[in-house]
């Protein structure tokens, strides 16, 4: 890894326009402070959006440039209309309700829609202008969500990380997105997608697995041949920069001052950006009743409650704004005395030294989000409790809350939980303070933003490795030349091809998979060459080949291994087998098909089927362990096995494989050149007992048998053709 590049939304500076000058501002808080210091260890290029428009640095391009460049950083500008279409538009109108469960508020719109397409491909072509061979990329947040497959296109060994910082909602949430494929897609162009919490990785494979049918085996998705990895990696937080910050003067002057005006009374501390998502409103309602539940605390307690301005001017967030006033003034209009305000309401954005000042002397914590993909605003808060007093309540829809044990954890929609949980803060020992920060403090210590970035890369290096072992098989062209070459100088051939998911793609119904000319044609050209002997392999039953394959000169096992034909001859039974048990396992298939929708059995003459391709996955992992189960049960006296395919189960006679019903063919005469070719664990039998000199080839990745390895069915065709082609040439 040469190079780490940092791709994000913003970049960590800002540019401002004030008369005819340029002010360049360090971004403060979020992405650009936590991964200050990390991105400085590496040999690094951060990528971003400069707050800035083209307009507004009208002649003045090179010199900004420059100065950006100079720091690392390389700018991606956006128009006026994309900042509102784009950024105001499908990121805070569309995705960020969304995925936030605020579906009331969420806007579907196709210009907007458009506009997120348009600035994610600004950001590819930055990109694609200053990476170097070797080159890692880093992709931040839902801004950028179509960057990874745009990058993968391009560039396909590339190596690519992708980080998700707010929740990843539910399927049944994010299946209202009109374009929840494309958003899909695009994040599965990433090597690594991580997520704050297993809840949001749990919800991003549901979702892949319902809309696009790719299963996570192990928090790993195969793509295309490629495989994806999807992992939790909570985010921590520069926690030495919190705990050097507080002995300073600055901080202890502001810790005089509060002091000075508060008094003796108690601290509830409260901060958040002004967002719907942060519950403030339900927050209030809940100290509103802890007031009216507890008047002992009168003039004892204040909550400070500060809301930094965001988004002004959107129509949700004005109305918030007003909401809030008028909470406010009613609560102290409610509980307030002369000389005590129970909350003191700010509506601003912090320095960080009246932050720090504020967390340090906070009785209490109180952070209550609705929705929250990690908040780090309530391990800021632990981490600048040095004496150790201090307690947190925390909301459990808060990704940190699956950290953070030792806090109070609420449900924020509870407003008498979270009233009952201020009165338990008030009342907590400090013994019991002490010792609940301290265990949290140590995991915050150990785990910072630093060691978070540096386990995400460590990620992303071993899922690298992954790839690099499953594509050691690969049929790279010198290994397929070889095997052409190989071709070519024999004479007496033997080819076994498995039929579904070898030499067509896998379909919803068995019935659908029928061959389409140009298989039809491409066989046709493999069996009137008087060298090859082509035997079909398959799991099918013997009419459907027979009807489908009639008139080719191929040779045919069906049913794993049942039966066989060879050509110009009538099908023959590998050895004399029963069909009687069906008889007993029938009613038990029947009942789970009727139990699970999507389901359907296909009954062969000595096996049965049940296909689960159209059932919901999390139906279908329940269903068939329990069919499994059931299964094992009633084989106890049946000499029958169960077979797991590609979305099937299907129950069978002992003994009986495709590896068997093979050795019919590879014994029976020399070949010069053996070629074998399927797609799941039915054909790892095969693979098994071809001859060392002999050809294997497996469709998709995964551990396996045989020798190499190929994307889809389409490389199968073409790899067939391409024999034929090439051998008629030279005749």
């Amino acid at each position: 890894m040469n190079r780490l590049l940092i791709v994000s939304n913003r970049l960590p500076i800002s540019i401002e326009k004030t008369e005819n000058k340029l002010d360049f501002k360090r971004s403060v808080g979020g992405l650009a402070t936590g991964l200050s210091s990390f991105y400085k260890s590496y040999e690094s290029l951060w990528i971003g959006w400069p707050n800035i428009t083209l307009e507004d640095i009208e002649g003045k391009e090179n010199e900004v440039n420059a100065r950006l460049k100079s720091e690392g950083f390389y700018p991606v500008y956006i128009s006026q209309q994309d900042i509102e279409n784009y950024y105001e538009g499908f990121c805070n109108k569309t995705v960020w309700p969304l995925f936030h469960y605020f579906t009331q508020y969420t806007k579907y719109d196709e210009v907007t829609w458009r506009s997120y397409k348009r600035v994610n491909e600004a950001f590819f072509e930055v990109i694609m202008k200053v990476i170097e061979p070797g080159d890692a990329i880093w992709v931040h947040d839902y801004h950028l969500m179509l960057l990874p497959k745009l990058i993968r296109e391009e560039i396909p060994d590339t190596t690519i990380g992708f980080f998700l910082h707010i929740p990843f909602p539910s399927f049944e949430v994010f299946r209202l997105l009109p374009w929840r494929k494309e958003i899909l897609n695009g994040l599965l162009g990433a090597d690594l997608i991580g997520f704050h919490s297993f809840d949001y990785v749990r919800h991003f494979n549901s979702s892949v697995s319902r809309l696009l049918g790719y299963e996570s085996t192990f928090g790993q998705i195969t793509v295309d041949n490629r495989v994806t990895k999807v992992d939790t990696f909570p985010m921590g937080i520069d926690y030495e920069r919190f705990t050097s910050a507080v002995p300073e003067s600055a901080v202890q002057e502001e810790i005089k001052q509060i002091r000075n005006e508060v008094g003796e009374r108690k601290i509830i501390f409260s901060i958040d950006r002004l967002d719907y998502t942060k519950g403030i409103l339900k927050r209030l309602e809940s100290f509103d009743l802890f007031l009216d539940n507890n008047p002992e605390y009168d003039e004892k307690v204040t909550l400070i409650l500060v809301a930094v301005p965001s988004r002004t001017g959107v129509e949700q967030y004005e109305l918030l704004k007003k909401q809030l006033d008028e909470l406010v003034g009613r609560i102290n209009g409610q509980h307030g005395k002369i000389g005590w305000v129970p909350v003191w309401y700010l509506y601003q954005f912090l320095p960080f030294r009246i932050l720090v000042a504020l967390y340090n002397i906070a009785d209490i914590a109180l952070i209550t989000p609705l929705r929250d993909g990690m908040n780090l605003i309530a391990k800021e808060f632990v981490a600048s409790k040095l004496d150790g007093k201090g307690v947190l309540i925390l909301s459990e829809m808060a990704g940190a809350a699956r950290e953070m044990g030792e806090a109070i954890i609420i449900n924020p929609n509870d407003k008498e939980e979270v009233a009952n949980a201020l009165k338990e803060a008030l009342t907590m020992p400090e013994e019991v303070q002490i010792e609940n920060n301290k265990m949290m403090q140590e995991r915050l210590r150990r785990y910072n933003v630093v060691r978070w970035a540096e386990d995400f890369m460590e990620g992303l290096s071993t899922i690298k490795g992954i790839q690099q072992e499953l594509y050691g098989t690969k049929l790279t062209y010198e290994r397929k030349m070889m095997l052409i070459e190989k071709y070519l100088k024999s004479k007496k051939r033997l080819l076994l091809l498995d039929y579904d998911g070898t030499l067509t793609p896998f379909v919803k119904k068995p019935t659908k998979a029928k061959p389409d000319a140009e298989l039809l044609e491409m066989l046709k050209c493999l069996t009137q060459n008087t060298n090859n002997t082509i035997v079909i392999i398959s799991g099918r039953d013997k009419k459907i080949l027979e009807k489908w394959l009639r008139g080719l000169k191929l040779e045919m096992i069906a049913e794993h291994g049942v039966w066989l034909k060879e050509k110009e001859s009538m099908w023959q039974m590998i050895e004399p087998l029963r069909n009687d048990w069906k008889e007993e396992i029938r009613p038990l298939l029947e009942r789970y098909v009727d139990r699970t929708p999507g389901a359907l059995i296909e009954e062969k003459d000595f096996s049965l089927v049940w296909h689960y391709r159209q059932v919901d996955p999390e139906l279908a992992l329940i269903r068939t362990g329990e069919l499994k189960a059931q299964l094992l049960d009633l084989f106890a006296n049946l000499n029958v096995a169960v077979l797991e395919g590609n979305k099937v189960i299907e129950i069978k006679n002992v003994g009986i494989n495709k590896g068997k019903a093979a050795l019919n063919w590879i014994s029976k005469d020399t070949w010069d050149f053996i070629l074998a070719i399927g797609d799941d664990v039915t054909d790892e039998d095969i693979f098994a007992v071809i001859p060392e000199s002999g050809y294997s080839i497996k469709v998709g990745l995964g551990p396996s048998h045989a020798k190499f390895s190929v994307k889809s069915f389409r490389e199968v065709r073409s790899l067939l053709t391409e024999l034929e082609e090439i051998e008629s040439d030279k005749k």
